[in-house]
């Protein structure tokens, strides 16, 4: 393996760390704000963040949009919309279920998207395999040990970061019909920007926003907004130049295992040997689905 595959690598395992301990944040964020305060916040610093790279890349005359007719123009703007409000409504749900949720069962349950999506594209053409269908399964009943509790009840919060996950495979769907035709940064923009206002509007409408508790909260909102938002992102962007797409999915992966880390070290989060175990055929089964789901 080349060295600029191994950085590459590298830069994606700190994304995924990243990512994986912004979940303690969130967490710890509503000990100060409410949950559309938190996402109002710290969406608006990610977005502060990735405003100079737009503007770097305008300044350059680079085309950031990669059609010409009005029509498909058209297109683009009322997907990078419905897009913008996908991702308000999943992190939306993420941050609602991380007030009655571990934050390692959050990371775990958000993963699900890399199975459900997939599945879900059969319904618009894309191709499937036995992989897909095993690694579905496998992830579900990592699931049920994971989530489930006597009389097959799922607890509230892990309901809503299940719904999150549903939200973002259809995201995801979004993003991969939208990110050949659009720059991805201008694409982050239009996202982050939605996700900003809309979350703000909700947390002045129904929160009661304080600017000394926002104040209180100003390390997990600025990991939230400017590390996890903002520079993972980043990071992400510039490894996927040179990095394997399968081994972008695997690394990426590892998201819900520094969850489940930064929950016990940061939070005093437990997990019982059965969670354990379902977090390791969960973690199996989209590995499954990642690696084998794209090589056939």
């Amino acid at each position: 393996m080349s060295n600029s595959k191994i950085k590459a690598d590298l830069i994606l395992l700190l994304a995924a760390a990243i990512w994986g301990f912004a979940f303690v944040a969130q967490r710890a964020g509503m000990d100060y704000v409410g949950p559309f305060t938190y996402n109002g916040i710290r969406f608006s610093l990610g977005l502060l963040v990735l405003l100079p790279l737009l503007y770097k890349k305008l300044h350059k005359g680079k085309q950031l949009v990669k059609i010409n007719s009005t029509k498909d123009h058209r297109k683009l703007l009322i997907g990078s919309l419905l897009t913008g409000l996908l991702l308000f409504a999943g992190v939306a749900l993420q941050q609602l279920g991380l007030q009655t949720t571990t934050a390692g069962k959050a990371g775990f349950l958000t993963e699900l998207y890399v199975v459900f999506v997939p599945v879900i594209g059969l319904f618009f053409g894309q191709r499937s395999n036995l992989y897909i269908w095993a690694g579905m399964f496998i992830s579900i009943a990592g699931l049920y040990l994971l989530c489930i509790t006597s009389g097959f009840n799922l607890e509230k919060g892990d309901s809503l970061v299940l719904m999150c996950s549903f939200v973002f495979t259809f995201h995801v769907l979004f993003i991969g019909w939208l990110s050949p035709r659009m720059d991805s940064i201008l694409l982050a923009v239009i996202q982050f920007s939605i996700t900003a206002v809309l979350n703000l509007i909700v947390a002045f409408s129904i929160e009661t926003v304080s600017l000394i508790k926002v104040f209180q909260a100003w390390l997990p909102i600025s990991y939230g907004g400017i590390l996890s938002v903002g520079v993972a992102y980043t990071l992400q962007i510039i490894a996927q130049k040179t990095a394997h797409p399968a081994y972008v999915s695997i690394i990426l992966g590892l998201e819900a295992v520094f969850a489940v880390i930064g929950g016990m070290m940061l939070l005093g989060e437990t997990m019982t040997i059965r969670m354990a175990g379902g977090c390791m055929l969960m973690l199996a089964g989209t590995a499954l689905v990642q690696v084998k789901g794209k090589s056939t």
